[in-house]
């Protein structure tokens, strides 16, 4: 098969992976067989944290064969959203799709998705009618968290969403331009863009392997992430209650006050007193972490450390990937500055 030009290229599909060997074969099939419905000219780019079952020998191998497959072998465990925004980083398309490699995320939609962006629309995103396929606990703290981002958060962010969507390259480059170091990657586009195309599908279960979310604490995770890059509610929470708290306190205190002055017998040791004290207490120091979850977001912030450190590559310098991820500014043009 002829090098595909990189700069003909019309769309980029950028794919996270981590521990999947199970599932990259199947998935570059379903791929080309939809994608060559709209265009033959895409990139595939393999965004690879260290993996010890083999996927990243098959995606070496996959290369060899074919030269649109492209890839990032990151030197330690970078997080799905890094390694996403590593991939948008050196995406030459002029579209560029997110999705993950486990087919729970339907191909099928992207020839849908191109040609909706060919008719102007810089945002399509795949809207999950059904969450089927995942763990109760997942759709609980995915419910919980988009009701209070979109109730108290700064900018609204479309609920039953993933990562998997399409972007024009003009969208790309301005969420490039975000410095964030804890990226929350449906915030950042939301910034970018408020008027996204939906096309709504339901999401089957996964096929192959075995899924690396935690069901238990992933969701929640991703929902403080949201809600901490995002809202300043906790902030406003914790103020609001130690208000609250206060005027309890205070209007205690008048009572037992006037008990005292019309001679009403108060037993020593009052249960109400220690139950306030006690209460007050523990709101403190859910207060202080609160604060903390600021303050730590700080100071991971102005650390500036580079997002990934590149271990090797396939079709992508590796010092044009660490100059990449040491670069946190972007011009109109998408040139780091």
């Amino acid at each position: 098969m002829p090098k595909t030009k990189f700069r003909e290229l019309e769309v980029s599909v950028v794919v996270p992976v981590w521990n999947d060997v199970e599932s990259i074969q199947p998935f570059l099939v379903d791929l080309e067989k939809c994608v060559a419905e709209e265009t033959s000219r895409y990139e595939v780019i393999f965004c690879v944290d260290p993996s010890t079952d083999g996927s990243e020998e098959l995606i070496k191998t996959l290369a060899k064969k074919d030269k649109r497959i492209r890839a990032l072998f990151f030197a330690s465990r970078a997080g799905q959203a890094s390694s996403t925004v590593a991939g948008l980083t050196h995406a030459s398309g002029r579209a560029v799709i997110v999705i993950d490699v486990d087919l729970q995320d339907p191909v099928e939609l992207i020839p849908r998705m191109i040609q909706l962006w060919r008719a102007g629309d810089l945002l399509v995103l795949p809207r999950r009618v059904s969450r089927s396929g995942e763990p109760l606990s997942k759709r609980l703290t995915a419910a919980i968290g988009y009701s209070f981002l979109n109730r108290f958060g700064h900018i609204p962010i479309p609920k039953n969403t993933g990562d998997f969507r399409l972007m024009d390259k003009s969208l790309v480059t301005r969420i490039l331009s975000m410095p964030e170091s804890h990226i929350f990657l449906r915030g950042l586009v939301a910034v970018a863009n408020q008027n996204p195309t939906y096309i709504d599908f339901i999401r089957p279960p996964r096929p192959k392997g075995k899924t690396k979310y935690n069901k238990w604490f992933g969701g929640i995770r991703s929902g403080i992430n949201g809600i901490v890059s995002f809202s300043s509610a906790l902030l406003d929470g914790i103020m609001l209650t130690g208000l609250i708290l206060a005027f309890i306190s205070f209007f205690l205190g008048l009572k037992l006050a006037i008990q005292k002055l019309l001679g009403i017998y108060i037993p020593p040791g009052n249960a109400s007193l220690f139950v306030i004290v006690t209460f007050v207490g523990g709101m403190q120091l859910v207060g202080i972490g609160m604060i903390g979850l600021y303050v730590g977001r700080i100071y991971e912030e102005i650390k500036n450390r580079p997002r990934w450190f590149v271990r090797e590559s396939i079709g992508i310098s590796a010092t044009d990937a660490l100059d990449m991820a040491r670069s946190h500014r972007y011009d109109e043009l998408g040139q780091a500055k």
